[in-house]
């Protein structure tokens, strides 16, 4: 289970402010490319009401969020896959990463230099993808050079697996070839297994972070748009913040300054929260809450997990020695007010080891080891 999404883009285009205003902590940013070189990381909570509310029912000594982890990695330009502006390291970062937030400039300042010297999201995107996909080319081809030799082994289970694999890669090099990602073929599952040591980074899922600037707060403008269009032939998400405008949330500690701050500006929520919710689903995670008087705590785990994983996420113990689950939906706590009521009611289930856990679920784990 992967806990971290990487943000990329081009130089200058606001991915260190970004990552700033996410972790309440300082990345170096300045006006001039490659100002980032290690990847920052940062831990941060996912933002959710319904824990909040869980209290209002349970209270308890303590609130735990869930987390998720970004990584600011420094900001690639054209040639990276051949290792133009220390390419080959940011491409090595990538590949550690779950899941990847582009971030793409979406907003006029002639204070801030654009690498290429004028603002073209589109273009920018084609860039780094361009330059993603021939890194990956680059990996399989590698692969795919090796494969004769150890199709000829003597060793029947490293022949097969040789002879199953060779589709899969030729299948990537022709779409890699013309600067398509991998996760634009379609690959089946069993596909995606056979090819999963090769941790190819334009199989990841990505999502088109807009930075915008503060004229364009809340609303749209043509940069967006074209970004929109974009994605959408891409298959992949798009969230529009204004980095600055977070930049500038983050530095609040008081979070009733910081809704009034929000109001002023006619916004329900800061647009990092969005983000960061984009984020944690992309990378298949889902929550479950476990709540007493000692916490509240938000539990992460993969969707499509049964009750026993999802209980190991606590310890291993947990699921190693599984007996059963007490179950009920946090709305349903909302609407009968206490867990008492919901006993009384029929609405507490007892679920065994092929349950599949679900999105906002309370749960009481019954174990034995």
């Amino acid at each position: 289970m992967q806990l971290n999404c990487g943000i990329v883009g081009l130089p200058n285009v606001g991915k260190s402010t970004l990552f700033s205003a996410l972790t309440s902590a300082p990345a170096e940013a300045a006006n001039y490319p490659f100002c980032t070189i290690e990847p920052n990381v940062g831990v941060v909570a996912v933002p959710d009401a319904r824990m909040h509310r869980i209290t209002e029912f349970i209270t308890p000594q303590k609130l735990i969020p869930a987390i998720v982890e970004f990584v600011d990695i420094a900001g690639l330009v054209r040639g990276a896959s051949k290792g133009e502006g220390l390419g080959n390291q940011f491409l090595g970062h990538i590949r550690q990463v779950g899941a990847i937030i582009h971030v793409v400039r979406c907003f006029d300042d002639d204070d801030v230099v654009h690498v290429d010297g004028k603002v073209n999201p589109v273009s920018d995107i084609e860039t780094i993808s361009i330059e993603l996909a021939f890194a990956d080319l680059e990996t399989v081809q590698k692969r795919l050079t090796a494969l004769p030799k150890l199709i000829k082994s003597q060793d029947k289970k490293i022949s097969g697996a040789a002879k199953a694999v060779e589709p899969v890669l030729k299948k990537l090099v022709a779409a890699l070839e013309e600067g398509e990602p991998a996760r634009s073929i379609g690959l089946e599952e069993r596909e995606v297994e056979l090819i999963s040591d090769l941790h190819l980074i334009t199989l990841k899922k990505q999502l088109y972070c807009c930075n915008v600037g503060e004229d364009d707060l809340g609303g749209e403008n043509d940069y967006v748009a074209k970004v929109r269009e974009f994605a959408e032939k891409d298959g992949s998400g798009v969230v529009v913040i204004c980095g600055k405008f977070e930049s500038e949330i983050s530095e609040m500690d008081d979070e009733e300054e910081k809704q009034a701050f929000l109001e002023d500006a006619g916004l329900e929520e800061s647009g990092l929260h969005r983000l960061i919710r984009e984020g944690y689903a992309m990378l298949g995670l889902q929550t479950y809450f476990t709540a007493g008087e000692k916490e509240v705590r938000a539990w992460t785990f993969p969707k499509g997990a049964k009750a026993p994983q999802a209980a190991g996420v606590i310890h291993s113990d947990f699921e190693r020695g599984f007996i059963r689950a007490e179950v009920y939906h946090c709305e349903e706590l909302f609407e009968f007010k206490s867990e008492a009521a919901l006993k009384e009611k029929g609405k507490l289930r007892v679920e065994g080891k092929d349950y599949e856990v679900q999105d906002g679920e309370v749960l009481h784990f019954r174990f034995n080891v």
